[in-house]
């Protein structure tokens, strides 16, 4: 494996058929299998590692991000990766750049509200990477879904000649869904967490059951919710999985959100919704305590 920090380095590397998995990096068994999908599908797999300073709203938030970019590289390269493209913030948004890539519609709500800009930063740095590197497909995670709707939106707005496949949550094995994020989760707050796919599970179980109205199962996931539990709920919402759009009924593949802040952490989680199949898609489970916690 490569370790590069320029475009024109990664360019230099990459074969016919180029796999993208862009990441914040601090690997864990999510970003994996990422990049074991773009191994089995692709001649060339670049892994990013960039904290894009632009979708962070607080300064704080940012400087906390968990990084180890030596753990990140030895991960990548055990996974399949060929490239690993380590840019820089002068690499990313040179002096003087004033490009800023903003998503109307699919920005506006969930994440959009709580979070100003910070889907003009994802879009921003996205658009750039496919730009730099112009890979054939790029991997992303369900976990963020508005995110994934964001991508594939200005992916097609902007013409970009590439496949965006969303792949499924990777969750450990009492169903927190893996972030980088949970390593922050104190050992109290880690019960009340579990709340949040608690939620989207029983939202599941009634769509399985044949519920279709929105509002319906947007209150049971509520109605789930142990009010007792310390957790201060920012959103549960659903949408259209496509464009974020609004819905009152699912007609087709639809995702149902949630975040919420449990002690000093902020955490997501979704579920996606799919009445052609008449399945919940609740992802995938690891067996083993994650690497995140320093496991094998």
């Amino acid at each position: 494996m490569n370790t590069v920090a320029t475009f024109d380095q990664v360019r230099e590397l990459v074969g016919a058929s180029v796999g993208l998995v862009p990441t914040m990096g601090f690997f864990h068994e999510g970003h994996l299998s990422l990049i074991e999908a773009a191994r089995r599908s692709t001649e060339t797999v670049v892994v990013s590692i960039f904290v894009n300073p632009l979708q962070f709203g607080d300064s704080a938030d940012l400087a906390a991000y968990p990084r180890d970019v030596g753990r990140d590289a030895v991960l990548a390269g055990s996974s399949g990766a060929d490239v690993l493209f380590i840019p820089d913030v002068d690499t990313m948004y040179p002096k003087g750049s004033r490009t800023i890539v903003t998503v109307e519609g699919a920005s506006a709500s969930m994440e959009g509200a709580y979070r100003p800009g910070h889907f003009a930063g994802v879009a921003t740095v996205v658009a750039k990477l496919f730009a730099g590197i112009q890979p054939d497909v790029a991997y992303f995670g369900r976990k963020d879904a508005q995110q994934l709707a964001v991508v594939r939106t200005m992916a097609a707005d902007l013409s970009f000649p590439v496949e965006i496949d969303g792949l499924p949550i990777v969750r450990e094995p009492d169903g927190l869904a893996l972030s980088s994020r949970n390593v922050h989760l104190a050992r109290e707050d880690r019960a009340s967490a579990l709340n949040l796919h608690n939620a989207l599970f029983a939202a599941g179980d009634a769509f399985e059951a044949g519920e279709r109205s929105v509002n319906a199962l947007l209150e049971i996931a509520r109605a789930t919710i142990d009010v007792g539990a310390g957790i201060d709920i920012n959103y549960i919402e659903a949408a259209d999985a496509s464009d974020a759009s609004t819905v009152d009924r699912i007609d087709g593949p639809v995702f149902v959100a949630i975040a919420a802040r449990i002690g000093n952490v902020r955490l997501i989680d979704s579920i996606l919704l799919d009445p052609a199949t008449e399945r919940a898609d609740r992802g995938t489970y690891i067996d083993n305590p994650s690497i995140l916690y320093g496991g094998a």
